[in-house]
C-alpha cells in the first residue's frame, strides 16, 4: 500500500495525529458525542437526529467546535459565543470520560511506536481538546512516548482556537519544537488532517489502520489526494517505509534545539505564543 522509502536525510520529528491514527477513539467518541451534537442540532432547528456515523461522515478529521460552527452555518443560524463554549465544554467532558473507559494498550500500535521513537522524536498534533489527548495517551499505554511540552491541540495551543484542516496546529508545533518541515514527517488518518499538515509545508504519510476494511480503499486515494506521499495499513508498515532513516544525534525540545542540528533555525516561538492548558 505504501510507496518507496522516502527520503530521510533530514528528518528527525515524526508529527502523529491522534484520534484514528495513534488510537481507534473515533467511533466511540462519536458514539459519544451523538448525544450532545443531536441536541445542538435540534436547537438549531434540525427535524431529525443523526446517527454517529452521519456526524462522523460530515465533520471526520474536525473537532466539535469547528463541526458546530460548520453546522451552525449550514442552517443558517447565529451562534453565541458563549453557547459555542458551553456545547464544546460539554462534548468534551462526556467523550473524554467515555473513551477513558473503552481505549486500552494495543500491542499493534504500542510495539511498532516505540520502535519509531528510538529513532525519532514524537509529537502528538491533534485538534481536538488537550485533556482528551492526554487521557487517550494515558490509557492507550502512551504516554511515556509524548512528552507533555510534544502534544499540540487545535482546541488548546493556538491564541484562537481552530480545527484541521487549517495548518495553525501544525505550524505552531513546528515552532515550538524548533523544526523546519524538512525536518518532520506528519501522519494522518483524516483527509482534513492530511490537508493540515500538508498546507503547513510538512510530508505526510496517510495511515488506514484504524479505517473500517470496505472504507480503506476510498480513503487512500482521498488521502494520496490530499497530498500524503505515502499511505501504509499499520503502524508496523510505517517502521518498514522509514527503515532507512537516519537516528538523530539530538532530540529537540525547543527552537534552540535546530541550532545544535548543523546550524538550522526554526520560526521563532514568539510569533505564536503557545497558550496549551496542562
Amino acid at each position: 500500500m505504501s510507496a518507496g522509502p522516502l527520503d530521510l536525510a533530514r528528518t528527525t520529528v515524526l508529527l502523529c495525529d491522534a484520534d484514528g491514527t495513534l488510537f481507534p477513539s473515533e467511533e466511540p467518541a462519536y458514539a459519544a458525542s451523538a448525544d450532545v451534537m443531536n441536541r445542538f442540532l435540534a436547537q438549531l432547528g434540525a427535524e431529525r437526529s443523526f446517527s454517529p456515523a452521519e456526524q462522523q461522515a460530515m465533520t471526520n478529521g474536525k473537532n466539535f467546535r469547528a463541526a458546530s460552527q460548520q453546522l451552525a452555518a449550514s442552517y443558517g443560524a447565529e451562534l453565541a459565543a458563549a453557547d459555542l463554549e458551553r456545547w464544546v465544554a460539554e462534548e468534551k467532558d462526556v467523550v473524554t470520560t467515555h473513551l477513558r473507559t473503552v481505549l486500552r494498550p494495543d500491542p499493534q500500535v504500542l510495539e511498532p511506536v516505540q520502535r519509531l521513537a528510538e529513532r525519532f522524536v514524537l509529537a502528538a498534533v491533534t485538534s481536538s481538546a488537550r485533556s482528551r489527548l492526554d487521557a487517550c495517551l494515558a490509557v492507550t499505554g502512551l504516554d511515556p512516548l509524548f512528552d507533555p511540552q510534544r502534544r499540540f491541540s487545535a482546541e488548546d495551543s493556538l491564541p484562537v482556537p481552530t480545527s484541521k484542516p487549517d495548518p495553525a496546529v501544525y505550524v505552531v508545533a513546528g515552532q515550538q519544537l524548533g523544526i523546519t518541515p524538512d525536518d518532520g514527517l506528519a501522519v494522518e488518518d483524516s483527509i482534513n488532517g492530511a490537508l493540515s499538515a500538508v498546507a503547513a509545508g510538512y510530508r505526510t504519510v496517510g495511515t488506514v489502520q484504524f479505517v473500517p476494511p470496505p472504507e480503506r480503499e476510498a480513503r487512500s486515494s482521498a488521502l494520496r489526494e490530499a497530498g500524503a506521499v505515502a499511505v501504509v495499513a499499520s503502524w508496523a508498515e510505517l517502521v518498514d517505509l522509514l527503515a532507512g532513516g537516519p537516528r538523530p544525534v539530538a532530540r529537540p525540545s525547543g527552537a534552540a534545539a535546530s541550532a545544535r542540528r548543523g546550524g538550522q533555525r526554526g520560526p521563532a516561538p514568539g510569533r505564536c505564543a503557545r497558550t496549551s492548558r496542562p
